[in-house]
């Protein structure tokens, strides 16, 4: 739904699960995977994926820190890993590294042994990541 017939590629359906954390959005401010959701129960509710994090053409401090720090490969588990992210932070301004492993459990990255990735959400809690 959200890739046809909305326009919106970002988050990915890989495993039809809720397991790989892919497919990960925004559903009334609470991070969910998107594959556990049938359209119907999104009707009338607050739905954001990746794409909607910054105004459209800019990007928001969590994707300039996964571009800064080189933590994106195939890119197919970066927007997913990037609401997670995105999700965390607002929760946990600076969180330690325990608490981002923690955060970032739901979703699997095959391409990187996710220390970049942890550099990245490092970068962007500290404020690094720039304009």
């Amino acid at each position: 739904m959200l890739r046809e017939r909305l326009g919106l590629p970002g988050s990915k359906n890989a495993c039809e699960q809720g397991e790989c954390g892919s497919c990960t959005v925004y559903l009334d401010g609470t991070a969910v995977c998107a594959c556990l959701v049938a359209a119907g129960q999104a009707a009338g509710r607050d739905v954001r994926t990746v794409e909607g994090l910054a105004p459209e053409g800019e990007l928001d401090p969590v994707q300039r820190a996964f571009l800064q720090t080189g933590a994106v490969q195939c890119g197919f588990c970066t927007p997913g890993l990037i609401v997670s992210v995105h999700d965390l932070l607002a929760r946990v301004p600076h969180p330690s590294d325990p608490e981002i492993r923690e955060a970032l459990a739901g979703n699997l990255c095959r391409c990187t042994g996710y220390e970049k990735i942890m550099d990245a959400v490092r970068l962007a809690a500290a404020g690094g990541a720039g304009s």
